[in-house]
């Protein structure tokens, strides 16, 4: 059973586009139905998830609070080491652990999770290295379509039970 979710950011959670004001602030947009699935995991199922990212972000904690993400890391070069301390600290093992990456900053998480997820423009030298390729791109409802993919691999049907 999977009982951990971590998310890569930039190409999964987001487009993987960066953009910037003109006063220089970073935007990032973020799928709104994604959020949801996140959301339901976490709080009404009260399951785990994380972020592992490569780059450094207000935007990003911001949205991972509004999610009810617990576990943020930031700015790390080894997600693979990162995602071996998480578990360690939370008594996990890696078979209940599903990912989403889509480059190859990536590889070293989905070496070890259970459930390497992928975006459908995810990086193609990743592509071997996946559980499974998603239909929709990152930040298009690809997080989403890997959440549901995860609770039928659980036994559960739908999301929408949980908002009963």
């Amino acid at each position: 059973m999977i009982k951990l979710l971590v998310f890569d950011v930039d190409g999964t959670l987001s487009d993987g586009k960066v953009y910037y004001s003109q006063s220089g602030e970073e935007i990032k947009s973020f799928d709104t139905r994604d959020g949801l699935a996140i959301s339901v995991w976490n709080r009404q199922m009260r399951r785990a998830s994380a972020i592992i990212t490569g780059r450094e972000s207000d935007i990003v904690y911001k949205r991972a609070k509004e999610l009810g993400i617990e576990h943020i890391f930031m700015g790390c070069e080894h997600k693979g080491k990162v995602l071996q301390e998480l578990t360690a600290q939370l008594e996990m093992d890696m078979s209940e652990v599903a990912c989403i990456g889509d480059d190859l900053n990536d590889l070293s998480m989905f070496k070890l999770c259970a459930k390497a997820y992928m975006p459908q423009n995810g990086a193609k030298a990743l592509k071997k290295y996946a559980y499974k390729i998603l239909k929709h791109s990152g930040g298009n409802g690809a997080v989403r379509e890997m959440i549901e993919d995860v609770l039928k691999l659980n036994g559960d049907k739908k999301l929408e039970k949980y908002f009963l």
